[in-house]
């Protein structure tokens, strides 16, 4: 199997209008899908660099000159481009979310399907893992992360019985998780709303969300005039942010408007919102939740 499909491959490569001699950063390498196609149409002094904090993408590495994979969080992506003497791009990738390898591999704990570990973190070198959120976190806390961030409804029962069973046993494995909120997943739904439950906790884990934030307000700085910034996102939390941000610039609040009624959000959106088509979908199953939305600077007034 490979190790990961890319999603909307031609679209969001499409997306950032790639010039021959331009600098371009893939933030999520992944299986390098995404990277292999904007090295296909940069020229001989294009520049692709590369952001992955998971060490087993780094047995995925492109062996081409005009590549470079940095194995950091692409949150900090100015501090590392800095490094490599980069201070603008023409343009800016980005596919959210846990690749297919890390749902696969049943020791990462991601996936609902496999008996692992409950572990979930992309960076296998951070502190935190779903295990120690389980076993460890408040119920009030719990709750919280299970509302926001996975929009389960009953999440202060739910956080109450997984506080009550981890006091007999502690709870280690994805199915031992499952087992214990049995009484809330119904056959019709049980999908469904573990897939919630499971998210929640890996956004917790990664700080996804945050890192997220971190990272698009770096964007208007990084970008060259003409640049672009092309991203794919899988759950309507991530979308919200990068659809609010294109259009104002904030994730909260409304911008602040000068004395003739004018804002100055620093980006603009380019199209429409491209999801992926059935034909796709049918392929790649992951893709059904795909949504891909592009901007570019807004020029000064």
């Amino acid at each position: 199997m490979s190790y990961h499909n890319a999603v909307l491959l031609e679209e969001s490569i499409d997306a950032l209008a790639i010039k021959e001699d331009g600098v371009y950063v893939d933030v999520t390498f992944g299986g390098g899908g995404h990277s292999k196609e904007i090295l296909k149409r940069l020229g001989k002094n294009g520049k692709l660099f590369a952001f992955d904090q998971d060490p087993d993408a780094l047995g995925n590495v492109i062996d081409d000159e005009r590549f470079v994979l940095i194995p950091e969080n692409f949150r900090f992506i100015s501090r590392f481009l800095r490094f490599h003497r980069i201070k603008k791009v023409d343009g800016v990738l980005a596919d959210l979310g846990v690749s297919s390898h890390q749902f696969d591999e049943a020791e990462r704990g991601f996936s609902t399907r496999f008996e692992g570990d409950l572990d979930m973190r992309m960076n296998q070198k951070s502190k935190i893992s779903a295990k120690e959120v389980i076993n460890n976190y408040s119920e009030e806390k719990l709750a919280d992360i299970l509302f926001m961030y996975g929009e389960i409804r009953n999440s202060r029962n739910v956080a109450k019985t997984i506080v009550q069973e981890r006091e007999i046993q502690k709870i280690e494995t994805s199915f031992q998780l499952k087992g214990v909120l049995k009484k809330y997943l119904p056959n019709a739904l049980e999908h469904k709303i573990l897939a919630q439950i499971f998210q929640a906790i890996r956004i917790e884990v990664n700080e996804e969300l945050e890192v997220l934030k971190e990272f698009l307000l770096q964007i208007p700085n990084l970008l060259n005039n003409e640049g672009r910034l092309s991203v794919i996102s899988y759950h309507s939390l991530e979308d919200r942010l990068v659809k609010r941000f294109i259009h104002t610039g904030l994730f909260k609040g409304e911008p602040e408007k000068d004395a003739f009624g004018r804002s100055d959000e620093p980006l603009k959106r380019v199209g429409k919102l491209i999801i992926p088509t059935l034909e796709e979908i049918k392929i790649n199953n992951r893709a059904r939740s795909a949504k891909l939305r592009i901007a570019t600077l807004r020029q000064k007034r």
